[in-house]
């Protein structure tokens, strides 16, 4: 299965400006577009079809792929109508509707009257569309919602940006078809996008410096697997650091994650408080008294120089002295995870964490608003570009950056490598980070590489998030409904390992839309 990239408008256009060099005509890749639509329509709709279709067609390509599934579904006996907006149509969007019409694809003004269809399909502007559509544009997105049918957007809905998610009106899709690959904007807009499906088209590879999406396929092929020997001393053992009075379920959220990731031992250090809960409530969990206040005991280094990966921070608190701490024990060990309160020890000073993690294997695993007290500076363009965000802050660290969100975007060696976008609100719940830590942690221990454990930590717990709302809701999840849901995640990237893939092409992905009730 190929890696999905996540495209930039001028990524976007640089890939067909590629195939066309490969010798893939710009022609070809719409006739492609439009017919994958359409097969992906007749697929998910089959019933509505036998109501027609309306089609919204702009003037240039993505106009033209909405002329091509026109004629597409004419093709096979499903009434189509075509509107457009006034004005000049692009060289290749001509070409498309001369075919259309010629084959007997019904046009239609734009502001007379229109049939009651089934299904409405959103073809007016393409992937490098900016701000607010024109009012001719605007006044066929009203007609399209106010057929009240559902409504499938070709790239992405009319008013999306795809490079920003900014939305300047328009309707919302029940699905997004898509082509070669995700763009930004989709995953920035999750909700105006709605379900979206990428299809191939038939473009060549595209550039390795664009950003992928994880997919379970890619997870279910570098997860690292447990050999038929394998015991507790080869599984990992990982030291979370954590869990002062009054916050010891972050350290029991991360304890019990990284032992459902499969670590073969976890140890847990924390306050003699914290420690006495835990041992009553945790019994699988291995524990050490640590006073934060306190500089490290001999116990407590020697159990870091053992140990395989330490994550620091889950409930750790933000008391005077935490940062000195953090500095005696982290420079100790051989891997690190990075999280939570432990990030905002070193608020102000981020040379001070990159001096503790730069250039070994190490994950920083900011919510926004820790990325904000790390890297004020950085913050501004968060929320509209965090692939360029968390480059910039895994390059000025030296180390592998997870910043969390919708999407959540891994970095490395200051490059934006990886996207997650699986999960749900119900994973804005106090506790889900801890949750990530320790599976990070985990996978960290057991060697694989920075990069790929926290996509593949990511990924796990968007994966079980999604599936513990399928049970108990978004609204209602807790995290130890996600930690009950990773059994089924292993078995699921098990079972995909071992069947020959039953995707129907040209669909290469699926992302449904988030569970939000």
């Amino acid at each position: 299965m190929p890696s999905i990239p996540v495209l930039s408008p001028a990524e976007s256009e640089a890939w067909d400006a590629q195939a066309e060099r490969a010798g893939i005509a710009r022609d070809t890749l719409m006739d492609a577009a439009g017919r994958a639509a359409a097969a992906v329509i007749a697929r998910r709709f089959s019933l509505a079809l036998d109501g027609g279709v309306v089609v919204a067609a702009g003037l240039g390509n993505n106009g033209g792929d909405g002329w091509v599934l026109a004629r597409a579904l004419h093709q096979a006996d499903v009434s189509v109508w075509v509107a457009s907006p006034p004005g000049t149509r692009g060289a290749l969007c001509e070409t498309a509707r001369s075919r259309a019409l010629a084959q007997g694809v019904r046009e239609i003004p734009p502001d007379g009257p229109w049939p009651a269809p089934g299904l409405g399909v959103d073809a007016l502007l393409g992937t490098g569309a900016r701000g607010a559509p024109r009012p001719a544009v605007e006044s066929l997105t009203e007609r399209l919602r106010d057929l009240r049918v559902p409504l499938i957007a070709l790239d992405g809905p009319t008013g999306l940006d795809l490079a920003t998610g900014i939305v300047h009106g328009g309707p919302r899709a029940d699905l997004s078809v898509t082509f070669g690959g995700v763009r930004r904007g989709h995953l920035l807009a999750r909700d105006e996008a709605g379900e979206i499906i990428v299809v191939d088209i038939g473009h060549p590879p595209a550039d390795r410096s664009v950003p992928r999406l994880v997919t379970d396929a890619w997870a279910a092929r570098h997860a690292p697997r447990l050999a038929a020997g394998d015991h507790k001393g080869t599984r990992g053992r990982v030291v979370i650091l954590g869990g002062a009075p009054g916050m010891s379920g972050a350290l029991r959220l991360a304890a019990r994650a990284a032992l459902a990731a499969g670590a073969g031992y976890v140890h847990a250090v924390a306050p003699a408080d914290s420690i006495a809960e835990l041992r009553v409530a945790e019994p699988d969990v291995l524990t050490l008294e640590q006073a934060f206040d306190a500089a490290p005991t001999a116990e407590l280094q020697e159990l870091v120089r053992r140990a395989d990966c330490v994550v620091a921070g889950p409930g750790l608190g933000r008391a005077d002295g935490r940062a000195d701490l953090l500095a005696a024990v982290l420079r100790e060990a051989a891997r690190l995870v990075v999280d939570a309160d432990a990030i905002t020890a070193f608020q102000g000073s981020p040379e001070q964490l990159s001096a503790l993690v730069r250039g070994r294997p190490a994950v920083v695993t900011p919510h926004p608003g820790e990325f904000r007290a790390l890297f004020p500076d950085l913050a501004a363009g968060r929320e509209l570009d965090p692939w360029a965000a968390a480059a910039a802050a895994s390059g000025r660290l030296g180390a592998a950056l997870l910043l969390k969100g919708v999407p959540s975007v891994v970095a490395v060696s200051g490059a934006a490598r990886w996207t997650v976008a699986a999960g749900n609100p119900g994973l804005g719940t106090g506790g889900s980070g801890d949750v990530l830590s320790g599976i990070t942690a985990t996978l960290l221990a057991q060697e694989v590489d920075a990069g790929h454990a926290a996509a593949l930590a990511a990924q796990a717990l968007g994966v079980a998030g999604d599936m513990a709302a399928r049970r108990v809701s978004a609204r209602a999840m807790r995290p130890m409904d996600v930690i009950a849901a990773l059994p089924d995640v292993w078995r699921l990237w098990s079972d995909s390992r071992s069947r020959v893939s039953g995707r129907a092409l040209p669909i290469v992905a699926h992302l449904p839309a988030p569970q939000t009730v």
